[in-house]
């Protein structure tokens, strides 16, 4: 639950990040293009003071600032695709995600780190999110296939703004690259286990969060070995990912929400 201990600034760079986020997104008329881009630029800035606040001494983490990191990351890809595609629409979902996000890391910041913790913990951390965050942008990716098949198919303009081949290729490249990084946090998890947490114990225990993780890494494995083999694409695919999405998601973030909230253990 959250904190009377959170220091103002990091409340006061959440209600920015808040405000700014929401802004273009419920008014989408009221705004220039460039003004939109600019408040989506200042509440990525003020995202990530909130979630640096969040995780400095004493480092606190749980499922909320998980998946406030991975929404900030789904941000910033969204930011450097406008970049390349100017014509992209999705401001209304990125907004509400982002602003979403930073509500709930403030409300639920987490538990404190065992003192122990392994100093390999902040690369593992760093992998994992990352890995989270390329799949859920490929999950917004699909998200948007979906409705720009849609509205081809009704005979209207694509509501994203991109051409259905370009999403998907987007999308396997988002796949890819989360997978790369998948691989590599469970590698890390593999050979450091419970000393990156200081909890001791054998290198690999086989717990949910393991399980979970391992299954999610299958699906993915699967989905880019269909695509390259047996040429996976439309439904298909978006099916596979979502999926593997959510094994990944119960791996950590679901666990957390699980022992934190539910059970209500720190641990």
């Amino acid at each position: 639950m959250i904190l009377t201990s959170t220091p103002l600034w990091i409340w006061l760079a959440s209600a920015l990040a808040v405000l700014a986020y929401a802004l273009p997104a419920v008014m989408p008329r009221v705004w220039t293009d460039a003004g939109a881009r600019r408040l989506m630029g200042l509440a990525w800035l003020a995202h990530a003071a909130s979630l640096l606040g969040l995780l400095a001494s004493p480092v606190r983490f749980g499922f909320a600032p998980a998946l406030s990191v991975t929404a900030w990351l789904v941000l910033t890809a969204y930011m450097v695709e406008r970049q390349f595609y100017p014509q992209l629409k999705a401001r209304w979902a990125m907004g509400s995600l982002g602003a979403v996000a930073v509500l709930l890391a403030l409300w639920f910041p987490g538990s404190p780190l065992h003192v122990q913790a392994s100093p390999w913990l902040p690369l593992h951390w760093a992998l994992g999110l990352s890995a989270y965050g390329m799949f859920a942008a490929a999950v917004v990716h699909a998200w948007m296939m979906t409705l720009t098949e849609r509205d081809i198919r009704l005979a209207h303009e694509a509501g994203s703004g991109l051409p259905l081949l370009t999403l998907e290729r987007l999308m396997f490249r988002f796949v890819t690259a989360g997978f790369v990084l998948l691989t590599a946090t469970l590698l890390a998890g593999a050979l450091f286990g419970e000393h990156l947490y200081g909890q001791g114990g054998s290198a690999w225990r086989w717990d949910h969060k393991r399980v979970f993780a391992l299954l999610s890494w299958l699906t993915f494995a699967l989905l880019l070995l269909g695509r390259h083999q047996w040429g996976w694409r439309g439904k298909r695919a978006v099916r596979v990912l979502c999926v593997g999405a959510g094994l990944l998601l119960l791996s950590y973030a679901g666990s957390r929400f699980v022992m934190e909230i539910l059970l209500g253990r720190a641990t």
